[in-house]
C-alpha cells in the first residue's frame, strides 16, 4: 500500500469519527432544549394522557437517555437517519430535497468570490498604487460588514426599490444572484488578502524572474506562472471556507427566503425535530470531512513536493 493509500485510509477513518462525534453533539444538545417533541408531532395541540404516553413510548422518549443514544446510534450506522417529526417524511428524503439548493449557492457565493478576489490579487499584487490601497479598504471593510446586514440592504435595494430580482423564494438564475452576492461579499475580501500575499511572494522566486527573462509578458507571468503558487495558502484555508458557506447559507437562505437546508435547520431546530436535526447534522459533518480530504488531495496537485508527504 503506498503512502498516499494509507495516508487516505486513516483520513478516512477520521472522519467516521468526526460525523459520529457531530451526530453526537446535536442528539446531546437536543436534550437539554425546553420543549416537548411529542407536542411537536401533535402540532401543538394536547392529545389525551393515553394518545400522548402511547406517542411517548412510540418514539422511545419513556427510556433512559443512554438507551435512547444506543437506539439513535444503531440506527445512524445502519444508514437510517429516522423520520422528521414536524414533517412526517423520511429525514433522507427531506434532506436530499433541499440539499441541491443549499449546494448551488454555496458554489455560486464561492465562484463569485474566488474570481473577484483573484482579478484584484493580480491587478495590485506587488504594485504600489492607489489603486492597491483603495482595493484594500474596500477588502477590510466586505470582511467587517455583517452579512445579515448586506442582505437586507441588497434586498431592499434591488428588490424592493428597483424590483430587479425576486423579492423571496425564486429557483431561476435571477433568484440566485443576491443571495450568490451576500455569501461571496465577505469571502471576497479574505481571499484577496490571502492571494495577494501569495502572489508577492512568488513573484519574488526564481522561476518569475526566469520567465521574464524568456520575455513572457507582466499578465502572463502572473495567471499562468505566479497564481498556481499564490493557491496553495488558499488551500490551507479550505477548513474555514467550508464553514463559512455552510453557515452563510443558513442565514442567506433565511434572509432570502430560499430552499436549503439552512431553512429546514432552523425550522427543525425551534421545532425540537431531533432526527431532522441529527441527519443534517450528520451531512453537514459528511460533506465537510470529505470536502477536506478532497482539498488535501488538491494540495498534493497543486504542490507536487506534497505528494510523498504521509499525514
Amino acid at each position: 500500500m503506498t503512502s498516499t493509500a494509507r495516508w487516505l485510509a486513516r483520513r478516512l477513518a477520521l472522519s467516521v469519527l468526526v460525523v459520529l462525534g457531530a451526530a453526537t453533539v446535536a442528539f446531546g444538545a437536543l436534550q437539554v432544549v425546553p420543549g416537548d417533541p411529542v407536542h411537536v408531532m401533535m402540532g401543538g395541540a394536547a392529545p389525551s394522557p393515553e394518545v400522548y404516553q402511547q406517542t411517548r413510548h412510540e418514539l422511545g422518549y419513556d427510556r433512559p437517555l443512554p438507551v435512547r443514544y444506543g437506539r439513535f446510534l444503531g440506527q445512524l450506522l445502519r444508514g437510517d437517519l429516522g423520520r422528521s417529526y414536524q414533517l412526517h417524511q423520511p429525514v433522507a428524503e427531506v434532506i436530499g430535497s433541499q440539499l441541491w439548493p443549499t449546494v448551488q449557492l454555496a458554489l455560486a457565493g464561492f465562484g463569485l468570490a474566488f474570481v473577484v478576489a483573484a482579478a484584484l490579487a493580480v491587478a495590485t499584487a506587488g504594485r504600489r498604487s492607489g489603486w492597491r490601497r483603495l482595493s484594500s479598504a474596500a477588502e477590510l471593510l466586505m470582511i467587517s460588514t455583517p452579512g445579515f446586514w448586506v442582505g437586507v440592504l441588497l434586498l431592499t435595494a434591488f428588490s424592493f426599490r428597483l424590483q430587479l430580482f425576486p423579492v423571496a423564494g425564486g429557483d431561476s438564475l435571477d433568484g440566485l444572484v443576491l443571495p450568490a452576492v451576500t455569501l461571496a461579499l465577505g469571502l471576497i475580501g479574505v481571499f484577496a488578502q490571502v492571494m495577494r500575499e501569495g502572489l508577492e511572494r512568488a513573484l519574488e522566486q526564481p522561476f518569475v524572474l526566469s520567465a521574464r527573462a524568456r520575455g513572457t509578458g507582466e499578465t502572463a507571468v502572473r495567471l499562468r506562472h505566479a497564481l498556481r503558487h499564490a493557491l496553495i495558502p488558499m488551500v490551507t484555508l479550505a477548513g474555514w471556507i467550508i464553514g463559512t458557506l455552510l453557515g452563510g447559507a443558513v442565514l442567506v437562505e433565511t434572509i432570502f427566503s430560499r430552499e436549503g437546508l439552512g431553512r429546514i435547520t432552523a425550522t427543525a431546530i425551534a421545532g425540537r425535530d431531533l432526527p431532522l436535526v441529527t441527519g443534517i447534522a450528520v451531512v453537514a459533518a459528511t460533506i465537510f470531512t470529505l470536502l477536506n480530504i478532497a482539498v488535501d488531495l488538491l494540495y498534493r496537485v497543486i504542490d507536487p513536493r506534497m505528494k510523498e508527504v504521509v499525514r
